[in-house]
């Protein structure tokens, strides 16, 4: 059954997004940037969250970015937090995250929120992000 909303089918996007932690003091601030570009990328407002999952570089052990994100307000959204199997480290002290949107905006018009040095993962999808060096 397809939802709707506006006149609008709504879907659950996936939001990629990605941001490099350069001091674990920082994390809140970043955890709230990384969220906020993402959803403005899907169009979305924090009730139409379904869900948040981020992974952390190992180099990030032992940060909590789901606790970042009850902080700034994602309490009542379902939040994991995962280790990287070790793929892709190009950029050291990556956290990455996947958000799970309820939206009608078709899939070829979410964006996605590669943020400063992680914009670097993925060139093509980060242009107009980074607003961190």
């Amino acid at each position: 059954m397809e939802a709707q909303r506006d006149g609008g089918r709504i879907a659950c996007r996936g939001v990629r997004g990605a941001v490099s932690v350069d001091r674990d003091q920082e994390l809140e601030a970043l955890v709230g940037e990384l969220l906020a570009a993402m959803l403005e990328g899907s169009g979305g407002s924090l009730e139409d969250v379904a869900a948040v999952v981020f992974s952390v570089q190992d180099d990030l052990a032992g940060l909590n970015p789901a606790a970042a994100a009850r902080r700034r307000g994602y309490s009542l959204v379902p939040l994991l937090v995962v280790r990287e199997h070790g793929g892709d480290t190009a950029v050291s002290r990556c956290l990455r995250a996947l958000m799970l949107v309820n939206t009608s905006r078709p899939q070829a018009k979410i964006r996605h929120a590669y943020l400063g040095v992680a914009g670097s993962l993925r060139p093509d999808l980060s242009s107009g992000w980074g607003t961190r060096p």
